[in-house]
């Protein structure tokens, strides 16, 4: 019986650490290697088709889920909320990101959107007043636009990527006004609801932006590469990774499960490396040592409004 009952504790603690193990390996990696896998996507779909149809049929994926396990519809204030954000957080974030990525390497690109802890803490400070400016976090700031400079400028890139360089940090100030919006709003309670709303109202206006933007005048060559990393970003990137997040903060501290922040980056570059055949030198190793070196001081100082990283999709 003693041996019996110890069987099964061990059983249980390996099958928990297990489900562990594969929820890091989904929010590391899988959410690392989405940089490569979009701009293997907008080589050949336009920009902003691409990242519409990603976040629409995720987004519908996500909801449906979410209501055929029980959660309420959400009732039309939220709506208004949740179209709000998918205005700030997946039109104006996502079109950037995408359309960067037609010129802009994936590693240095996704480098570039670790900077966000940077952009909540200046919101934080100069427009909500809600933090003083400290010795540390005025360090830490410096540390990461000095990285952004070297990236930007001293990697071999010419002037139309020094544009994406920009394209992805000012899209990266709509997702932090959206990471800050949200903590007012009244959402729904579930977070893949939320999500699932955010992505559907947000994919479906990059949809109407694409056709706006004359990306639907002829039809786009979708090759197979191409749709099988729209594929790829929507199952593995959007709902996979994205539920595996929200199932680890409830397991693990939130400061532990923000640790992606800086881990992503990371995974990104070597991905974009060994696969992607993009240039690694010492330069973009330099540049993405300094931004992350300030995202870890950012997430990890004191009372910041970065100190948890805000989740991805």
């Amino acid at each position: 019986m003693i041996i019996s009952q110890v069987s099964k504790e061990w059983i249980n603690r390996s099958r928990a650490g297990y489900k562990v193990a594969l929820a890091l390996f989904a929010v590391y990696v899988v959410w690392g290697s989405t940089y490569l896998a979009i701009r293997i996507v907008v080589a050949t779909v336009p920009p902003l088709l691409a990242a519409g149809v990603r976040f629409t049929i995720a987004g519908a994926i996500l909801y449906l889920w979410c209501r055929m396990r029980g959660a309420p519809r959400p009732p039309r204030m939220q709506w208004r909320n949740l179209s709000i954000l998918g205005a700030l957080m997946f039109l104006a974030t996502y079109s950037g990101l995408f359309w960067a990525e037609k010129t802009l390497p994936s590693g240095i690109a996704a480098v570039l959107v670790a900077t966000l802890p940077i952009w909540m803490a200046l919101l934080s400070i100069f427009v909500l007043k809600r933090e003083k400016m400290r010795w540390q976090l005025l360090a830490a700031i410096c540390l990461g636009f000095t990285g952004v400079i070297v990236l930007a400028l001293g990697s071999g890139l010419g002037q139309g990527n020094v544009l994406a360089c920009l394209a992805v940090l000012g899209s990266e100030i709509g997702w932090a006004v959206g990471s800050v919006t949200s903590k007012r709003m009244t959402l729904p309670k579930s977070k893949l609801m939320s999500a699932g709303g955010q992505m559907l109202t947000g994919g479906v206006m990059l949809l109407a932006f694409s056709a706006l933007a004359g990306e639907l005048r002829t039809a786009p060559h979708i090759s197979l590469r191409a749709a099988l990393g729209i594929g790829y970003l929507i199952v593995a990137g959007s709902i996979i990774a994205f539920t595996a997040y929200v199932w680890l903060l409830g397991q693990m501290p939130a400061t532990t499960v923000s640790s992606y922040a800086y881990v992503n980056p990371v995974v990104a570059l070597l991905i974009g490396h060994w696969l992607g055949q993009e240039a690694l030198g010492l330069r973009t190793v330099l540049g993405a040592g300094l931004v992350l070196a300030s995202v870890l001081l950012i997430l990890n100082g004191k009372p910041s409004a970065g100190n948890n990283a805000p989740e991805r999709a």
